[in-house]
């Protein structure tokens, strides 16, 4: 007998064919009103959920899923899955570790080459006809640190590591075996010794305001911040008093604390880069994500242990 996938993803439509093809139904339901009349609907019917996690699944919904047996989050964070209340229920729960991380660092590095080279305003600027031809700093040879050495961090320390000469230290809940990267025993630590932080950690309570303003003073004002991976790690209040005042040197952001509404002082600074939360999508990373998690749901309903298990 087929399962049913409660869809709440609107990201990887092009590859959910590749579930239905090994035989999953799919319920999809992205966007909140479709998503509450499927849960009252058809909840008797779902076997599986798959969202991501700032989508997440509450408590209620949980409950109201008698048959649930396996959530799949795609991306690494899984912060608005009721985590307890799935334990209670013995339900397993899946996330798309590394799955997108190359599409993510990609995208960290891009942002970061134009934050430092200032390539929006030259490009705007060339555009009016302009020939502004400002100094901007080199990338090469800077200092940078990662917050969370996960499958995205390392990829991140990769290229910069590798592609430009950099020196990587990162801060991690606990030192990594095996990397060629400086451990620093707190975010404030990482900050006073490097150029660049990058924010590659998952979201929720644990890692809230881990980047707050202690950090970006340690930064320092030619300092520079690219998240690519929740807005709530860094205190944002403390982040655009910094951009403002000239705490930091500038700022690259892709996630932000209510998306898609962005702060008007954000908008308007001139020292930042600001894209719509795009860092881990791209065709081949959508084909990945969407690949996990059939191969997770797959060795789920065969009883064997899934791929990528949160605990």
């Amino acid at each position: 007998m087929s399962k049913t996938v409660l869809v709440l993803v609107e990201t990887v439509d092009d590859y959910l064919p590749l579930l239905e093809q090994a035989g999953y139904r799919l319920i999809r339901a992205q966007t909140p009103p479709l998503r509450a009349d499927a849960v009252i609907r058809h909840g008797h019917e779902i076997d599986a959920v798959l969202t991501r996690g700032p989508l997440g699944l509450t408590a209620a919904e949980i409950g109201a899923l008698p048959g649930l047996r396996i959530i799949c989050v795609i991306g690494a964070g899984y912060e608005q899955v009721d985590l307890a209340a799935a334990a209670a229920r013995g339900i397993t729960v899946t996330n798309g570790a590394g799955a997108n991380a190359t599409a993510v660092a990609d995208h960290a590095m891009a942002m970061l080459l134009a934050l430092l080279r200032d390539i929006p305003r030259a490009d705007a600027s060339t555009r009016r006809g302009e020939w502004n031809r400002v100094i901007s700093p080199s990338v090469s040879g800077k200092r940078m640190g990662i917050i969370g050495l996960g499958a995205v961090g390392l990829a991140i320390a990769k290229r910069a590591a590798l592609g430009f000469d950099m020196r990587v230290s990162y801060h991690n809940r606990s030192p990594r075996e095996a990397v060629p990267y400086s451990f620093y025993e707190s975010p404030l630590k990482l900050a006073e010794a490097v150029d660049i932080l990058v924010v590659a950690t998952p979201g929720g309570a644990g890692t809230e305001h881990l980047v707050d303003t202690g950090v970006l003073e340690a930064l320092g004002g030619e300092g520079y911040l690219v998240n690519i991976a929740r807005a709530s790690v860094v205190d944002t209040e403390a982040l655009v008093q910094a951009l403002q005042k000239g705490g930091i040197a500038g700022a690259a952001l892709d996630v932000f604390d209510d998306e898609p509404d962005v702060p008007l002082a954000l908008k308007t600074l001139t020292n930042t880069v600001l894209t719509p939360h795009v860092a881990g999508q791209s065709p081949e990373a959508a084909r990945d994500t969407v690949s996990l998690v059939l191969a997770n749901l797959q060795a789920f309903f065969a009883g064997e242990p899934v791929l990528t298990p949160v605990h």
